[in-house]
């Protein structure tokens, strides 16, 4: 049987102030994932096209930890405690009122000033009996960290399967009740070309609503907004580029595409369209989650014959097409990294979920731990078309 491999190297003790690791994951499908300790980082990320004549990076990258360590625009990073957006920086629970640090537009975002993406975890290799192969990350937070509540044990595991698919699980434990939203903010360019931008490539969504913004990217009060007939329908293939400039005001505050999809098949999305079966959801009203991820979404690069297919356990899907990237960046050939030289694809709850009681509940308790999965696949390695047509459900 062919089987996936990790290996360890330790980087120069002069990149960052503690050292820093770096784990290579081997496919027999040609697929290579490195990570980095520093932040989770996927650092790396190496698919064959779809005529298996090139081999390309498909995640935007920064040369080392010494750039990850500054400001990184959270590339590739799992981010936490709380990914997304927290109005004001401020909730409540179980009667008392936290404030965690703000730091964009008067809101806390991906976790506050010094999030899991600026944190050294702690890793060791993992192997499984169908082939598999990658590396647990392990980060302890204590109670009070960034102001949020309870002292948080959490694992994330790198897992690369010989198939070429590369699956992120999440768990987090705690000792008091707090809240997490955890996600992983790697920027895809399917081409390996940064300097292509991503405007052509073709994304499905399964999702047929979505949570309007206000102008500091926190969503607006009332029910999800249907995409029919808007710019944010992508419940069929569509290029990024095809009606990103449209004179929708959605877009014209984001300047682009910054907004939650709330997909479908969740339970939480057949609960609130009347469809969910007994048992369903949890109580008061939390969306436990599913046994198996379902699908989220589909990215096709026409030129390549990439694809990769999301799939995942959450309720929701962050699609960002990068448009406040300005150049600063240097990727690690040196080539610039401007506006939509790649796209997140974040599978997470919904911003600002610990002032909404009618999301999805994002609480983490003694003895319910949250858990996660999200699996980047990538069809055309398996014989799937290079138009970006969905294959299945």
């Amino acid at each position: 049987m062919a089987v996936c491999t990790a290996t360890r190297e330790v980087l120069p003790a002069d990149a960052f102030e503690e050292p820093v690791e770096r784990w290579t994951l081997r496919s027999p499908s040609g697929v290579e994932a490195r990570v980095l300790t520093l932040g989770a980082v996927l650092h790396s990320l190496r698919v064959p096209d779809a005529a298996g004549t090139a081999v390309d990076d498909v995640v935007l990258r920064l040369p080392g930890p010494r750039e990850y360590a500054g400001d990184s625009a959270y590339l590739g990073a799992v981010v936490g405690r709380y990914a997304n957006r927290i109005a004001g920086g401020r909730f409540r629970l179980d009667g008392a009122e936290h404030q965690v640090p703000v730091n964009d537009r008067g809101n806390a975002l991906h976790g506050g000033t010094d999030g899991f993406d600026r944190r050294v975890w702690r890793a060791r290799p993992v192997a499984y009996e169908d082939g598999s192969a990658g590396v647990r990350l392990t980060l302890d937070s204590p109670d009070g960290d960034q102001g949020f509540p309870g002292e948080l044990a959490v694992t994330v595991e790198y897992v690369l399967r010989p198939d070429g698919t590369l699956v992120l699980d999440g768990t987090a434990r705690t000792d008091r009740p707090t809240v997490v939203n955890l996600t992983h903010h790697a920027y895809f360019n399917l081409t390996g070309r940064p300097e292509l931008g991503v405007l052509d490539h073709v994304l499905t969504v399964d999702a047929d609503a979505y949570l309007p913004i206000d102008d500091t990217a926190v969503p607006l009060p009332g029910a999800p907004r249907p995409v029919h007939g808007t710019p944010f329908d992508f419940t069929a293939p569509h290029p990024l580029g095809e009606r990103i400039g449209a004179p929708d005001p959605q877009l014209t505050t984001a300047g682009g595409y910054d907004h939650c999809w709330v997909l479908r098949g969740h339970p939480w999305d057949r609960a609130r369209s009347g469809a969910a079966t007994e048992g369903d959801v949890g109580a008061e009203g939390a969306a436990p989650h599913r046994a198996a991820p379902h699908r989220a979404a589909r990215l096709a690069d026409p030129a390549s014959g990439r694809i990769m297919e999301v799939r995942t356990t959450e309720p929701g899907l962050q699609v960002y097409t990068g448009q406040q990237l300005d150049g600063s960046l240097k990727d690690v050939d040196g080539r610039p990294l401007a506006a939509h030289a790649g796209v997140c694809l974040e599978t997470q709850h919904f911003p600002d979920s610990p002032n909404r009681p009618e999301y999805p509940s994002t609480e983490v308790r003694p003895g319910r731990p949250l858990r996660t999965r999200t699996e980047f696949g990538f069809p055309h390695l398996r014989g799937g078309g290079p138009d970006g047509t969905p294959e299945g459900g």
